[in-house]
């Protein structure tokens, strides 16, 4: 018969095990391994401080403050204010919940996407950005990649040359052809082309005449895409508005 010591030291390999598999899983669904750490131990206490969370979840604490955070956006944890401030887990089975249904629309789609691969061959990809950053972000990787020419029509001419100054000058300096179609009277980055268009909406990029990008007005979304057919319909429509001479590369 098992002492107790024995049974304790059992009952806590279990536990130790069972706290591994979770973080495992976790990982799986997205979560780092601090984030796991963390969210498992907030279910084990209930609530805690960045302080407390640390300890308990075997985690730095000068990163605990920016994991419950993280957490908190994934929808893991909710903050409830005070001094420290104090979070709540969000009860395992919500979250399960919403994995779910996460992942019954991924799939859904992923299976929308072979049935369509299936029938028609090469399907005419598009992939979707949401968020100003990271769409002024895939501007700037496409700017970057450009090794003949990059063309930009938007009204945002301002944020963008802001944003994208030194790529832009890079690009120019590695012999890039860059041109901007944007409101007359706008102020464009030295070596850029201008062509001047009124009423624009959109912002629209085209590199190299192979990888096209569609932003929304504000950049708080874009679609993009290196299929052939799809970046031959966006340089068409291009070629059609660089019909007008442009003014030329600004010094």
């Amino acid at each position: 018969m098992a002492t107790v010591e024995e049974t304790a030291i059992a009952l806590g390999n279990q536990a130790s095990d069972e706290f591994r598999r979770a973080a495992d899983v976790l990982g799986k669904v997205g979560l780092t391994t601090y984030e796991a750490r963390a969210y498992i131990a907030l279910v084990g206490r209930g609530v805690g401080d960045a302080a407390t969370l640390a300890a308990a979840a075997g985690i730095p604490r000068t990163s605990a403050y920016k994991v419950l955070e993280s957490l908190s956006e994934k929808g893991y944890a909710q903050p409830t204010g005070g001094k420290p401030i104090l979070f709540r887990p969000t009860p395992p089975l919500d979250v399960a919940e919403t994995l779910k249904g996460a992942i019954q629309e991924v799939f859904e789609q992923l299976a929308q996407l072979h049935r369509v691969v299936a029938e028609h061959g090469e399907p005419q990809l598009v992939y979707l950005l949401s968020g100003r950053d990271k769409v002024v972000q895939k501007i700037g990787e496409l700017l970057d990649q450009a090794t003949q020419t990059f063309i930009l029509t938007t009204p945002q001419v301002a944020e963008l040359r802001d944003d994208l100054g030194k790529k832009i000058q890079h690009a120019v300096k590695r012999g890039v052809v860059v041109t901007f179609v944007t409101a007359p009277l706008q102020r464009v980055p030295e070596g850029v082309a201008y062509v001047p268009r009124e009423n624009l909406l959109a912002t629209e990029v085209l590199a190299d005449g192979a990888h096209a990008l569609l932003a929304a007005p504000g950049l708080d979304a874009c679609g993009f895409t290196d299929n052939p057919i799809l970046t031959a319909h966006l340089k068409q429509f291009l070629e059609v508005v660089l019909d007008k001479e442009p003014e030329g590369p600004r010094t």
